[in-house]
């Protein structure tokens, strides 16, 4: 039987070595991270904290308790990847399918007009020219993980599956999600405006996510991902906070990838905005509404796949070389949110999803993805045709798509979770 198939808690004493050595290779399940003795723990997490906290040229001191390192751009994490030893950063995309850049900073939409959002910690300075800013990774963020290996990673199968409502998934996976998608055809980047808000989480271990994905390759265990939007996470955060993230994958979230810089692979050349930062102001009930954009493409010349913030910040770049399916082409987008259900107490959580209201509800009070568009083979932006929707229990989460000249297609999201029609 191979190493995956021990249970730590089932082995006889004859074997006791062998676990500790197994567990100390990483050849266990995770299961086992709990059985380092703490000093082994306290060597592993110090060695993990000095690979991801790079020596800064400053650092900032945000208002909610991050520090923002500012650090040279050729020593950021996407550098220790082998493959990426002897890169040449590309500073800009050779091109951009909205054409829009430099033309005004990043604005949001609010019943008052247009009203700036920012990150919490640019009111406290900001990062030079030849550097990025890095939300500094604390001890206590890594021991909040299930072990150090796991730490800023995704649990596997967190990905929705639209057209399969097979309970073994849903009930696998422990997640729920209220999506548009498009798929059946050759995709090159999508782009959205997402409505942010600031939802209520239940217990630790869960989240509320409001994302873009761009997916390539079938649902299995090859699948590659590209991920943005905000998110609300006390587990990976230590707060509630509403915060910019990235992610990305090639093989399911088994062993590769991260959100947003917690491993090698995303190359950024902004020195304005921290990913993993906090996004200020939020959305409020019947009050203002405040909404980011991202676009998300494939350079046709490089292959790169870039990211955009607002209609000014152009992040950085997933180097090809990282995916199979995607170095080509995605073959399904997806728009819309994603919580985890834990079932505390046997029950439906009451984690929110979106402002934690239904999509019947309305603006300013439902949350809302709007200007879904898409990426085609001629690198041009389109509204979607088709727009499929999928949720698991739409009595917890529900979606409702619609289409207008100011919002172009769109849809309202989300939901309370438990309520006394999901249970």
């Amino acid at each position: 039987m191979g190493a995956k198939g021990f249970s730590c808690g089932l082995l006889g004493r004859n074997v006791k070595v062998v676990v500790v050595l197994a567990c100390l290779w990483g050849l266990m399940s995770l299961s086992c991270a709990g059985r380092l003795s703490p000093s082994k723990q306290k060597l592993e997490v110090r060695k993990h904290l000095k690979r991801l906290n790079k020596a800064p040229a400053k650092s900032i001191e945000s208002p909610d308790g991050d520090v923002i390192d500012c650090v040279p751009i050729t020593n950021q994490p996407a550098f220790d990847h082998p493959y990426l030893k002897d890169h040449k950063i590309q500073t800009r995309p050779s091109f951009n399918p909205e054409r829009l850049l430099g033309e005004n900073k990043m604005t949001v939409e609010s019943k008052q007009g247009a009203n700036p959002i920012t990150q919490l910690w640019h009111m406290n300075g900001k990062c030079g020219e030849g550097t990025i800013p890095i939300r500094r990774t604390k001890k206590e963020d890594v021991l909040r993980a299930s072990s150090v290996k796991r730490y800023g990673k995704k649990k596997h199968r967190s990905i929705p599956k639209p057209r399969s409502a097979d309970p073994d998934f849903i009930n696998e996976s422990g997640h729920q999600h209220a999506i548009a998608y498009v798929e059946g055809d050759k995709y090159f980047g999508a782009k959205a405006t997402i409505n942010v808000w600031e939802p209520k989480i239940q217990q630790p271990n869960e989240f509320s996510l409001s994302q873009v994905w761009v997916l390539g390759g079938s649902f299995g265990e090859d699948l590659n991902s590209i991920e943005a939007g905000w998110q609300v996470s006390p587990d990976l955060y230590g707060d509630n906070n509403t915060r910019l993230f990235t992610y990305w994958t090639s093989d399911a979230y088994q062993a590769t990838g991260c959100y947003n810089l917690l491993c090698s692979g995303f190359i950024q050349v902004s020195n304005e905005i921290a990913m993993g930062a906090s996004i200020s102001p939020v959305s409020g009930f019947r009050n203002s509404q405040y909404d980011i954009s991202i676009l998300i493409w494939k350079d046709p010349k490089e292959g790169h796949w870039w990211m955009q913030f607002g209609n000014d910040y152009v992040l950085g770049y997933w180097p090809s070389f990282l995916f199979s399916y995607l170095a080509d082409s995605a073959s399904m987008i997806e728009w819309g949110g994603e919580v985890v259900n834990s079932e505390p107490d046997g029950k439906h959580t009451s984690t929110q999803m979106g402002s934690g209201h239904f999509p019947e509800e309305g603006f300013g009070k439902s949350s809302y993805f709007r200007n879904i568009q898409f990426v085609d083979s001629s690198n041009n932006l389109k509204a979607p045709k088709n727009l499929g929707t999928f949720t698991e229990q739409s009595n917890c989460y529900d979606i409702q798509t619609g289409s207008n000249g100011d919002w172009g297609r769109y849809f309202y999201y989300g939901g309370p979770g438990r309520n006394p029609n999901c249970s």
